[in-house]
């Protein structure tokens, strides 16, 4: 049974993953700019609710470039990523508009068919929904059966939309970290009341404002290395791990920084980054939670 469920899990979060990448790309600009509705080409984005959802590929562009440029050339799979964490944490906008304008074609590609896969996609497209899919599988195995691994299953793809944009522009938009912060107190609430769960709302809740608040005394003391975005991506990681109790929140919230705190330091090794390099905090936030959470769910 857990095998299957595992399984399933994974196949959800390959699922959604691939609903990742165009919605990073809409999002991932600065704060005074729109959210983006056009490919880099300037076709509008198509699709369902208003051309959020949908492959990060233009078939605008793909009707634009010779068939026999592509044919020619050989065929090639998709490739990028997201799992590149740098600049500030929060709503500071300390980084480029587009970390991906011109991704790189994958190594199966042949050089020819190069300007044919960057006409037609925008945004990488497999490290996306791998993650996913490893981050919903071993959720899956980890808490099992229990209400509320469709609340973490249903979030999971929300936690990476958010450490993608945070590590292309350094921001955490609003219009996700709110919703998120309600969308898990609710969702929780009611796994509350199914049988078999493994959490307490109660905690969730003090362990959301206890995180938040953390986060608000940090950003009070220092605004320019903690953003704001931040503190109110703190408000849903903290219900989350708080569900399964305070040793978990503490461990899930410690394993951000410790995670930040490394990746830093190995920039300031290698001379990519001085002492007040900003490198966005949200991914190590959530890849935080996701480890307490883990645990949580096996100690259960």
């Amino acid at each position: 049974m857990y095998a299957m469920l595992t399984a399933l899990a994974a196949l959800w979060g390959a699922a959604s993953g691939l609903l990742v990448p165009r919605a990073a790309y809409r999002f991932s600009v600065e704060p005074e700019e729109t959210w983006r509705d056009t490919c880099p080409e300037g076709h509008a984005l198509t699709g369902a609710l208003g051309g959020w959802l949908g492959s990060a590929r233009c078939a605008a562009c793909a009707e634009a470039v010779p068939v026999t440029t592509a044919t020619a050339a050989g065929s090639g799979a998709e490739g990028g990523g997201t799992g590149e964490p740098v600049g500030t944490a929060g709503d500071t906008a300390a980084g480029p508009k587009d970390a991906d304008p011109d991704p790189a074609p994958d190594p199966g590609d042949a050089p020819g068919d190069a300007d044919a896969v960057r006409a037609v996609r925008y945004a990488p497209g497999v490290l996306v929904p791998v993650v996913t899919a490893l981050a919903c599988g071993v959720l899956a195995a980890a808490v099992g059966p229990r209400p509320e691994l469709a609340v973490w299953l249903l979030l999971a793809p929300v936690g990476v939309l958010l450490a993608a944009i945070d590590r292309r522009v350094h921001r955490l938009p609003d219009q996700l970290t709110l919703p998120a912060a309600g969308a898990v107190t609710a969702l929780l609430g009611v796994a509350a009341l199914l049988p078999a769960h493994a959490g307490n709302w109660v905690s969730g809740l003090l362990g959301g404002a206890a995180l938040g608040g953390f986060y608000f005394l940090l950003f009070l003391i220092n605004p320019n290395g903690m953003g704001f975005g931040d503190v109110k991506l703190a408000l849903s990681l903290g219900v989350a791990l708080g569900w399964y109790g305070w040793t978990v929140l503490f461990v899930g919230g410690f394993a951000g920084f410790l995670l930040g705190a490394v990746y830093g330091f190995g920039l300031m090794v290698l001379k990519r980054a001085g002492r007040k390099t900003g490198i966005p905090f949200g991914p190590f936030m959530i890849t935080g939670a996701l480890i307490g959470i883990l645990l949580g769910g096996l100690a259960a």
